[in-house]
């Protein structure tokens, strides 16, 4: 049996570079709170810290869905791939839990 390939994302070098960096802000938030727990800093504290990471990851993933919708998806369905629905209607319930 032939393995599937797996579908690809052709990204601008300025695309990758935004997402990229937006990611190691993240990093770094993420190191400051392990920094925080093992300085024992108090609990509201770093849930505080907790909450703006969630934001940031929410930001970053509706940035890469905003330009998946834009270019994959529409470029799908102009090409009459119209299964890309159903991994969309997937994308979204998975999104949403």
């Amino acid at each position: 049996m032939l393995a599937m390939e797996k579908k690809k994302t052709h990204r601008s070098e300025e695309e990758k570079k935004i997402i990229t960096n937006r990611i190691s802000r993240i990093e770094g938030q993420l190191r400051g709170v392990k920094k925080m727990v093992q300085e024992d800093i108090y609990c509201k504290e770093v849930l505080i810290q907790l909450s703006a990471i969630e934001n940031s990851v929410k930001s970053v993933s509706n940035h890469i869905l905003e330009n998946h919708l834009y270019h994959c998806v529409s470029k799908d369905i102009e090409n009459g791939n119209v299964d890309i629905i159903d991994e969309l209607i997937a994308l979204f319930k998975k999104f949403n839990k």
